[in-house]
């Protein structure tokens, strides 16, 4: 039966509508995943190499030590990004098929993706080096089976955080508490890490704990999913206290004012918009990376940095206009809404954002001012260039979204486009090149008026860039009507 589910979804593969941009993604997924493989396979000749000539201990041991802080990245991973396989195989519901075979299915299936399997490349490999360095084979073999079996169980945990984000949170609180409890010595997480792992080599029985727990998972899974595993289940409508909110000040403004205030309400209100949000704060924390290699402190890389440290919000919200509004877009074009005034809107909501995020980005100055005052430079730039090639990208991004369901659309076809990969020229290719020239040349006062002038230029033909903008977003009219109606 599972072979006969996967021959059918290769049929709805190339039969749908969408083949040649469908296939466009498994190519570039495809190569992403060698990318990874190889990455993963080397690093792991690397790391027992490194901890053999470099740091004169058992490899097996400096490995199992930071497992601890990889499963939970892992798991980080699959929460974000992994998505869980139920609707390709609802309309089985309405056959006569056992539904514990179709819950099974989505089960299995879940382990075929890349997120789940990647890992086990990297312990595969690393387990082959040290049955070739002499290591015992049972004890390797065990030692994979049990790790492996771990990092599967986050398969598992992904579908029980999925909805449930309080437990998401509670439990990644819990991360951070317990790493800066073992970064402070508090508590050695490390050392109790590579004891319970290297356990696994060192004394059989302890694998017994993941398959222990992988079968119960399991189990759980299995009676979770086939409890919740109905046609209707969510059509029901929940009841609450109905609330209305208001920012009074802002109706002033006319129309640019009320959709500012139907954002600000849709960013405080749905799953979707409250994780951009706090995206766009973990942005702010980005240029912390350049303190972690040399690479990141060329001018080029500072620039890159100071796009997003000062961005994050501009980049995650703006590039999704006008999907956001997918579920009553259709309403809204039969309406006489102003198209200027909407994506202005937007495009002031983002500049506010990037200006408080310039603001609270001072913290930066305690690594120089020579550092922020690059950031204060990419603000500029990603107020006055950016925002508006942020807005025109997001005319061809065609991709629904559910507000109330937690968003994980890495590599969706509808948003995948060639005109949005060009202006990504503009909007960060440019201002790294003017900055990394303008200071290697000139100094660095040089680089940062070159890339404010920039910024303010962009400012000042903003009427004449919109124009342009809005007539992009007509002649795209039609076919985002038609991709926000298709539900497939």
């Amino acid at each position: 039966m599972f072979l006969k589910f996967l021959r059918l979804e290769i049929k709805s593969f190339f039969r749908g509508t969408s083949l040649g941009i469908n296939l466009t993604m498994k190519i570039l997924r495809f190569i992403g995943i060698l990318y990874f493989m190889g990455c993963l396979a080397g690093g792991a000749f690397l790391i027992y190499f490194f901890a053999e000539e470099k740091m004169h201990q058992d490899p097996l041991k400096v490995v199992s030590k930071f497992l601890i802080v990889a499963w939970i990245i892992d798991l980080a991973l699959k929460y974000l990004w992994q998505e869980i396989p139920t609707q390709n195989i609802k309309p089985f519901l309405t056959l006569n098929i056992r539904k514990n075979t179709l819950v099974n299915y989505m089960l299995v299936k879940t382990f075929l993706s890349a997120f789940s399997w990647l890992n086990s490349l990297f312990f595969f490999t690393f387990s082959c080096i040290l049955l070739f360095k002499g290591y015992s084979l049972p004890g390797v073999l065990v030692w994979f089976a049990g790790i492996s079996c771990l990092f599967y169980l986050n398969s598992f945990l992904n579908i029980f955080f999925n909805d449930r984000e309080t437990i998401a949170v509670v439990a990644g609180i819990t991360c951070v508490i317990l790493g800066a409890l073992g970064y402070y010595n508090i508590i050695p997480i490390l050392s109790y890490s590579e004891l319970f792992f290297y356990g696994f080599y060192d004394s059989y029985y302890f694998a017994l704990i993941p398959l222990v727990l992988f079968a119960g998972l399991w189990m759980l899974c299995f009676r979770y999913i086939r409890k919740e595993f109905y046609l209707d289940q969510g059509l029901e409508a929940k009841k609450t206290i109905g609330k209305t909110e208001n920012i009074a000040f802002l109706n002033k403004y006319g129309a640019i004012g009320t959709f500012i205030n139907n954002d600000i309400k849709m960013l405080r209100r749905n799953k979707v918009t409250k994780g951009i949000l706090f995206g766009s704060f973990m942005f702010l924390f980005y240029g912390l990376l350049m303190f972690s290699s040399s690479l990141y402190k060329t001018p080029a890389m500072m620039m890159f940095m100071g796009l997003f440290v000062t961005g994050g919000f501009q980049f995650l919200f703006g590039q999704r206009v006008p999907a956001f509004d997918s579920s009553y877009y259709p309403l809204m074009m039969t309406l006489n809404v102003p198209y200027k005034e909407y994506l202005k809107a937007k495009w002031w909501l983002m500049n506010i954002m990037t200006a408080v995020s310039i603001i609270v980005a001072l913290f930066y100055t305690y690594f120089g001012w020579e550092v922020y005052i690059t950031f204060f430079a990419a603000g500029l730039y990603n107020i006055g260039v950016n925002s508006q090639f942020t807005l025109w990208s997001g005319a061809f991004n065609k991709s629904q979204i559910d507000l109330n369901s937690k968003e994980k659309r890495l590599g969706q076809k509808n948003s995948f486009n060639m005109v949005s990969m060009l202006l990504l020229i503009p909007k960060m290719l440019l201002p790294m090149a003017v900055f990394a020239v303008a200071k290697y040349f000139f100094g660095m006062a040089a680089g940062v008026v070159s890339i404010a002038v920039l910024g303010f230029a962009g400012f000042l033909l903003r009427e004449k860039i919109f124009e342009i903008i809005v007539k992009h977003y007509k002649r795209e009219k039609y076919s985002t009507l038609e991709a926000f109606k298709n539900k497939a």
